[in-house]
């Protein structure tokens, strides 16, 4: 049933998490990703200084995640920006295809003090992974992840904290078990299923549609891999999680409620800034509007506009009262009923 949204609800508190899109640009051609398929917004690499312009009107500040549609390792400002939230006592993690990952930045993301270090990596073989992620690049990846791990080891330090992500599809869920290996020899501390985001008119040559996603399986061979993957997570002792703080068969489930966006608090807890300045409802909604809808997605903007205002606008408090209705915006509607929260 759905809930009647009070005043408190549509002005919350400012938000303590922000994610920001350091760079919209990429070094691959995943066909999991928009990026790939649609030009959304103009190529832009963030500044510095347009990065703390906007850091330093969140006093409330506690998390940052400094990735949206793009490779943050393109930004040369990046450690700059981990840094300077480093030194406010935030937690700041990224997501990364780890490719490009030298060791200059090796060296630098251990320096700055990252917390976490999401890796992108979707396939255990190079055959899959050049046919998601579009080049023939994981000996690289993985090459690069031994190296950071052998500097942190000599250096007697823990961060960044690694972990291994698989975008799940029908296509690569098999070679999940196979991340438990390499999680070891790369000394990552937890394995990630991460959820497809699709749409049955997704872009031609994508993935993003509802026969490669894994939401609703129920054939058994996807609840077998998963149970392998349980008893490997045990015997290596290495976490097994799943995107949207939950597990990985609660993800490929999906919910029971006929309104399940409803319980999503992120449009009342934080903020997602594209590299543009544009502020989006979360870091999902990129995935989930057609082209032609994507400014319906844009709830102000940065250069227009403060932090403050944009969150207490009226655009904001529809939005959210929009999502606690049976009736919620574009992006909105599909989450947790054909792809999980």
């Amino acid at each position: 049933m759905s809930t009647s949204p009070t005043r408190r609800d549509l002005l919350p508190p400012p938000p303590t998490c922000l994610y920001i899109e350091v760079t919209n640009r990429c070094n691959l051609k995943c066909v999991t990703c928009i990026r790939t398929f649609e030009t959304r917004e103009e190529a832009k690499d963030l500044s510095f200084e347009e990065f703390r312009a906007v850091v330093d009107q969140l006093a409330t500040l506690e998390r940052a995640v400094l990735h949206g549609i793009g490779e943050p390792l393109l930004n040369w400002e990046l450690p700059r920006m981990i840094k300077y939230l480093k030194d406010r006592s935030v937690y700041v993690l990224f997501n990364s295809n780890a490719t490009i990952l030298t060791p200059d930045w090796q060296e630098c993301l251990v320096e700055t003090g990252l917390d976490e270090l999401r890796v992108s990596m979707d396939a255990a073989t190079e055959e899959k992974y050049e046919q998601i992620r579009g080049l023939p690049m994981l000996d690289k990846l993985i090459t690069n992840l031994k190296e950071l791990h052998g500097l942190k080891q000599r250096l007697g330090v823990s961060l960044p904290r690694v972990s291994l992500w698989l975008v799940g599809l029908r296509e690569n869920i098999h070679e999940m078990p196979a991340f438990f290996e390499l999680a070891e020899e790369v000394g990552a501390d937890e394995i990630y299923l991460q959820r497809l985001v699709y749409a049955d008119n997704g872009p031609e040559g994508s993935v993003m549609r509802r026969e490669h996603s894994l939401h609703g399986a129920d054939d058994g061979e996807v609840d077998e891999v998963l149970k392998v993957c349980e008893e490997l997570s045990s015997k290596h002792g290495i976490a097994l999680q799943a995107s949207g703080a939950t597990r990985p068969e609660q993800s490929i489930k999906g919910a029971s409620d006929p309104y399940p966006w409803q319980a999503c608090r992120r449009p009342f807890t934080l903020m997602y800034m594209t590299a543009n300045g544009n502020i989006l409802p979360c870091c999902i909604a990129p995935f989930a509007v057609a082209l032609h809808e994507y400014p319906e997605i844009v709830l102000g903007n940065v250069r227009e506009q403060s932090l403050a205002e944009i969150w207490h606008d009226e655009r904001y408090q529809t939005f959210r009262r929009q999502l606690l209705s049976p009736e919620p915006a574009t992006p909105c509607q599909s989450c947790g009923v054909e792809w999980s929260l």
